[in-house]
């Protein structure tokens, strides 16, 4: 049975960071990398040999590794393994970077082969034969998981070799790539890192791409060429070597031209031209300055481009707005027309660096009809993940839209007149604040409202949307005070009720629950009907595109809010959800499976269903559907009766508790059954056999009574706990009962559609808190005149002085 693929991951990184010791990140990254790409093509092999683009020959393959375990020559067995290996394939240098004999990292003796020999049982438990979910690209996932957390790890200057995913989707979608891309376009990195960014591009086409790439790292060349093999691009083209001293597609003099480029550059590089002799006709439009390399890596990549071609490059925003030959350089670009667009993005994205940085698009297609810049400042929108910042899909989704469609978005994107650019006080600076405002607009303090009350009507209407989807709201909670203010017309503390008893509320809520309800309707039969040719991203793609339409009509709402709800769930538990029933049909995945306790790994998973008790007891996993989905349906009587029961133990609870309080103190009843002011039933006990003959009356009465209690207290827990152990095996024994049909309404109707609805309906509810903040805010903040605190004022001084004079104190 196939585990969830977070669960995976997460076990994976696990096991492999345990296994680590003290070497760095980024070094040990070279050692799993290379097992998992082993792994992957030993596996592959086994079952499409014919098709297979890796030879694997006899003595180097992952069962060969895995012989080796427990052997004192275990690290010399594994490099002879890859080497084996690396010489069918024409593969020396790039999968043998990794030395499994290198006892400064690894370890001597017993440390190495220890550590070997758990570390390739690890990737024994990856299955990537792929008899099933043949249409997930688990292993790509999990490439893209460990390279993440390998940039995490490694820290500034050594996380360079990875371009958060989130940014490579935006560089791949805005670059022009597309629907109607053809095979034997070509896409190029010039600074190509680990590769994933070109991966990202090629994917955008229908039927792949043409790839090429260069890369100055040795280690990160090599993986590169790893990452293309596994992601079934074997026939990529990844030179080895600095592109700006020695760029290796090169025709003559001239550089090598292609269809689309995306790079992600090393920021500022000081040393760019140390051992440059060949500028290959770069720098026409004007030379980078000595110690800065950005506009060298921008001037590389244009001449690169063939005459219709087109750039996405990622870099820092100091490039839109130095001054000097790089403002020499920026101004003759945009007069030939070259910049499309650029893109603000959040600060702290990147592994190597904190600063921001923004995405500037080349384009040579009718450049020189280009009148406009479009500008997006995207800076604001992300989450905070760990001590580094992360795009959220509505992020992603949101530049996506604005820039390709080109929509003009007040206070986040516009399309800027180059004629504007090129003003006196501009100057050709494309610095985005200058012609993007996106700061929130000052709440301002109204002076006559203070001193004569009311709120202001200025910021009544800066509330407009809200009384468009709620019409007759306004008009409810405010009444008039004088021209141009208004007062609230009930408390202030009944303002949140106020507008959940609103019908524009009810009507807000149940037309989004609506929506959701047709939208999932629409793709019931999609969703029913997964198998293991499914492909997830596709699949997540057109229900969330489907979803993000048809909020954008509805008033108040974000579509794009909406649309996070859904993606963020997807993440969660959905993708998971779904890879399970690719992987092992909906029968197999819904039922339970017992926990996993490896104590070699230290893994243990907490269960979700315990049946029995004590050693005896058996812990289960209910990946697909929770217990609670199971009770909710077919138990809910019985879940009503433990919920009763369990009303009751907390009554009998706090009837002890009370009767324990009031008497088991000093001079109480219940003091001398107390040791060291505690007590317990044991102890009332024992106090109660000692004065049962000769005792106070009082004092064996309350004894007595509290052991009644205890009994009845002990009696109801019992009688929830037998309950729930009765439900938890009657729940266990019902899995086993399901249909596929059964399954499917579970997991279709109660668990993911009512979930959706969920989120969605909670998106409305925060919008309407956000509007209760607000009007309490303003009520709050007019409430208390001038006029009103110099009456209270008079009050008070006065009260001081009658104070005084009772004292005796002239005042």
């Amino acid at each position: 049975m196939a585990l969830k693929k977070s669960d995976l991951y997460s076990s994976l990184w696990a096991s492999c960071d345990q296994l680590r010791g003290g070497m760095d990140a980024s070094q040990y990254k070279d050692y799993i990398l290379t097992l998992l790409f082993v792994k992957y093509v030993s596996d592959k092999a086994a079952t499409t040999a014919d098709s297979s683009l890796i030879e694997v020959p006899v003595g180097g393959s992952f069962d060969d590794m895995l012989a080796a375990k427990g052997d004192k020559e275990i690290g010399d067995r594994f490099n002879k393994t890859i080497a084996k290996l690396a010489e069918a394939n024409g593969l020396r240098n790039v999968i043998d970077q990794a030395d499994f004999l290198d006892e400064e990292k690894l370890g001597k003796g017993k440390e190495m082969v220890d550590r070997l020999s758990k570390l390739i049982s690890i990737f024994d438990d990856l299955d990537f034969r792929g008899s099933r979910a043949e249409g997930d690209d688990l292993l790509g996932d999990a490439y893209e998981y460990l390279m993440r957390h390998f940039a995490t790890e490694s820290g500034k200057s050594k996380g360079q070799f990875y371009t958060p995913a989130e940014v490579s989707r935006i560089l791949a979608k805005v670059v022009g790539i597309g629907s109607n891309t053809r095979q034997d376009q070509t896409v190029f990195d010039p600074a190509c890192g680990s590769g994933s960014l070109l991966l990202k591009a090629a994917a955008e086409a229908p039927r792949g791409m043409t790839i090429y790439g260069q890369e100055k790292d040795n280690a990160t060349w090599a993986l590169s060429k790893m990452n293309m093999i596994l992601h079934g691009n074997e026939i990529a083209e990844i030179e080895k070597g600095d592109t700006i001293t020695s760029p290796q597609f090169t025709k003559g003099d001239h550089l090598r031209t292609f269809d689309y480029i995306v790079m992600n550059p090393p920021f500022s590089v000081k040393s760019w031209n140390n051992g440059l002799e060949n500028d290959y006709g770069r720098f026409e439009y004007g030379r980078p300055p000595e110690k800065n390399g950005d506009y060298a890596f921008l001037l590389h990549a244009l001449t690169s481009l063939k005459s219709t071609g087109k750039a996405a490059i990622i870099l820092p925003h100091g490039v839109l707005f130095r001054g000097n030959a790089e403002a020499t350089i920026r101004t003759r670009l945009l007069k030939q027309g070259f910049i499309k667009g650029i893109i603000g993005l959040p600060a702290n994205l990147f592994y190597g660096t904190g600063i921001p940085a923004c995405v500037v698009i080349l384009d040579k297609e009718n450049a020189q009809a280009r009148t406009g810049v479009f500008m997006i400042d995207a800076s604001k929108g992300f989450m905070k993940d760990g001590n580094k910042n992360r795009l959220r899909s509505q992020d992603i989704h949101k530049i996506v839209d604005t820039f390709n469609k080109q929509i003009e978005i007040d206070r986040y994107s516009r399309m800027v007149p180059v004629s504007e650019i090129a003003e006196t006080e501009n100057d050709y600076n494309l610095n985005i604040p200058r012609y993007i405002d996106s700061s929130e607009p000052e709440d301002l303090q109204d002076l006559s409202a203070h001193l004569h009350g009311g709120i202001p009507d200025r910021d009544l209407d800066a509330l407009q949307s809200y009384w468009d989807a709620f019409p007759q709201l306004r008009s409810q909670i405010f009444a008039p005070n004088r021209p141009g203010y208004s007062d609230l017309a009930i408390d202030v503390s009944a303002v949140q009720q106020a507008i959940f008893d609103a019908p524009g509320f009810h009507k807000l809520r149940d037309e989004a629950t609506g929506i959701v309800e047709d939208w999932f309707a629409s793709h019931c039969d999609a969703l029913a009907g997964i198998t293991a040719d499914t492909k997830p991203n596709e699949l997540i793609a057109t229900i969330g595109d489907d979803l993000l339409a048809r909020f954008k009509p509805m008033p108040l709402l974000d579509e794009y809010d909406v649309y996070e709800q859904l993606m963020s769930y997807w993440h969660d538990i959905m993708h998971d959800d779904v890879y399970l029933v690719m992987a092992d049909g909906w029968l197999t995945a819904a039922k339970p499976r017992k926990t996993i306790e490896d104590k070699e790994r230290k893994l243990t998973e907490a269960p979700d269903l315990v049946v029995g008790s004590g050693r005896s007891a058996t812990k289960y996993k209910t990946d697909l559907m929770p217990p609670a989905l199971i009770v909710a349906r077919y138990f809910a009587d019985e879940q009503a009766a433990i919920e009763d029961l369990t009303a009751t133990a907390e009554e009998a609870t706090r009837a002890v508790e009370e009767y324990v309080e009031e008497h088991a103190v000093e001079v109480g009843l219940l003091a001398d059954a107390m040791d060291d002011d505690k007590i317990s039933k044991a102890l009332v006990a024992a106090r109660l056999k000692a004065i049962k003959t000769g005792g106070d009356p009082d004092e064996i009465k309350a004894m007595q009574h509290a052991i009644r209690l205890y009994s009845a207290e002990a009696l109801a827990k019992k009688a929830v706990k037998d309950a729930q152990a009765e439900l938890d095996l009657a729940t266990l024994k019902k899995y086993g009962d399901l249909t596929e049909e059964d399954i499917k309404t579970l997991v279709l109707d109660d668990k993911w559609r009512a979930t959706v609805v969920h989120r969605v309906a909670s998106e409305v509810e925060a919008l309407t808190l956000d509007l209760v903040a607000r009007i309490q805010q303003l009520g709050e903040r007019y409430a208390e005149t001038v006029a009103r605190l110099d009456v209270e004022l008079e009050e008070l001084e006065a009260k001081v002085a009658s104070h005084l004079t009772a004292m005796g104190v002239n005042s």
